[in-house]
C-alpha cells in the first residue's frame, strides 16, 4: 500500500511496509506541476498482463515495481484492486503510478484540489 500527501507543491508517494521490498521504491516524490490528474480506477491492476516487468514482482497476489506498457513506464503497486487509484504524469521517468491506496476517492480528491490550487 502506498500512503500519498502534498508536502508544498509536491507530491509524495511512501511505500509501506514490505511493499518497498516488493516495489523495489520505498518513496516517489515529483512535482505537482508534473501530475496530470488522478483517478479511481480499479480495471488498471486487474488482469494478467501489467507489461514487460522491468523491476519489482508479478504474481498473483501482488504487482509491485517498474513496467513498461506500450506507451511508456509504469509504477506499480498494488495488492488488492479494489483499492486502486492512476495517477497520470508529464515529464517524468513514470508515465503514471498505479497504486493501492487506504482511501482512493479521498486521495484522489486531495491531489485534485493540490492540482486546482485548492490546498
Amino acid at each position: 500500500m502506498v500512503d500519498v500527501s502534498i508536502v508544498g507543491n509536491r507530491l509524495r508517494l511512501n511505500v509501506e511496509g514490505l511493499h518497498k521490498l516488493w516495489s523495489c521504491r520505498s518513496q516517489l516524490e515529483l512535482p505537482l506541476e508534473h501530475v496530470i490528474g488522478a483517478r479511481v480506477d480499479r480495471e488498471a491492476a486487474r488482469g494478467w498482463w501489467h507489461g514487460f516487468k522491468l523491476l519489482g514482482t508479478w504474481n498473483h497476489v501482488v504487482t509491485a515495481g517498474t513496467f513498461y506498457q506500450k506507451d511508456g513506464i509504469v509504477f506499480f503497486d498494488i495488492h488488492d484492486p479494489d483499492q486502486t487509484i492512476v495517477i497520470e504524469l508529464r515529464h517524468e521517468h513514470y508515465r503514471r503510478l498505479i497504486v493501492e491506496v487506504a482511501d482512493p476517492e479521498a486521495t484522489v480528491a486531495m491531489i485534485t484540489a493540490a492540482l486546482q490550487g485548492r490546498i
